[in-house]
Order: structure tokens, then sequence, then C-alpha cells
């Protein structure tokens, strides 16, 4: 079956790093595009960043910009999300998505059809 698993969330403090690991099982990255999205309490899940299976196209939201990067192993058929300069409001669960979309559309979570688990993120002192 399709089974995505995310890893590499934790407690960071504002200003530090985090890479978060997307792990992808009974498929290969050329099943679609691969999209990172967060999540806070109370909040809708928004989009961070999306990269291209078949080419290295990518997409950031605005608020990951210069700060995070979206990054693709083909051989370990995994996706990493390299986030810096962490922020207090970055703090949310981060989950990967496969879709059948476009970098053009891929920050939108409505196009992605398996997701992974999710990795909590806190960006605290």
């Amino acid at each position: 079956q399709l089974q995505l698993v995310e890893s590499g969330g934790g407690l960071v403090q504002p200003g530090g790093s985090l890479r978060l690991s997307c792990a992808a099982s009974g498929f290969t990255l050329d099943y679609g595009t691969i999209g990172w999205f967060r999540q806070a309490p109370g909040k809708e899940r928004e989009g961070v960043s999306c990269i291209s299976s078949l080419d290295v196209n990518t997409n950031y939201a605005d608020f990951a910009k210069g700060r995070f990067t979206i990054s693709r192993d083909n051989g370990k058929n995994t996706v990493y999300l390299q986030m810096n300069s962490l922020k207090p409001e970055d703090t949310a669960t981060y989950y990967c998505a496969v879709g059948a979309v476009g970098t053009g559309l891929c920050l939108s979570p409505r196009w992605f059809e398996v997701w992974g688990q999710g990795t909590l993120v806190t960006v605290s002192s």
C-alpha cells in the first residue's frame, strides 16, 4: 500500500533549524508531486512547500521562502524539508502528502490523496 512516514520533528529554539523527512513506501517518487503541509491547533491546514516527482520544480508558501528548502533523494525514496530560522509561529504538526498535481497548484491540500501521520514541530524558548 502507499505510505508516507514523516520524521524529524521536535523542540527547537527560535532561530534554530530542523530537517524533516518524508519516507515513501509502496511507490516511488515518480508517483506524483510531494507536498509539505502544516496545521496548528485551531487553524486550517496550509501548504508549506512542494516538489515535483518527475523533475526538480518546487513551490513555497510566502512564509517559507528564504527559510525552508524542499529536496528529494530518489535513491532513498525520501523528500526532505530543511527549515531554518524557525519562528514560534512555525509551531505545528507537519505532514507530507502525494498528489497528482503540478507545482503551480501544489500548495493546496485539496489535491493530495495520500498523507503521512505528521510530525510535531515546536518552536519555543
